[in-house]
């Protein structure tokens, strides 16, 4: 995971009202629901990783495609692949 994409998870926990002290985040909303940074990032990393594969899912259904041209399944083909590989930074 890069810098940015740290970042940016961390903009998106403090958009739905986490609150960040020290290491631990919190929710005004419920009382003793803290959670550790590290554990925060590492379930935003599973949700990109689930969504990344969906939208490389797609992907592969056009690349699969019978009915288009060998340069559009071509094209579908290594869309997947950057999907994937963009996890694997």
């Amino acid at each position: 995971m890069t810098q940015d994409e740290r970042d940016g998870f961390i903009e998106l926990a403090k958009q739905v009202g986490m609150i960040r002290d020290g290491e631990v985040w919190f929710s005004p909303s419920y009382e003793n629901c803290d959670v550790y940074t590290a554990d925060l990032l590492f379930f935003a990393k599973l949700i990109a990783e689930k969504e990344r594969g969906a939208c490389a899912l797609i992907a592969d259904q056009v690349s699969n495609n019978t009915t288009i041209h060998v340069l559009e399944k071509y094209s579908a083909s290594e869309i997947a692949k950057s999907i994937r590989a963009r996890g694997q930074a």
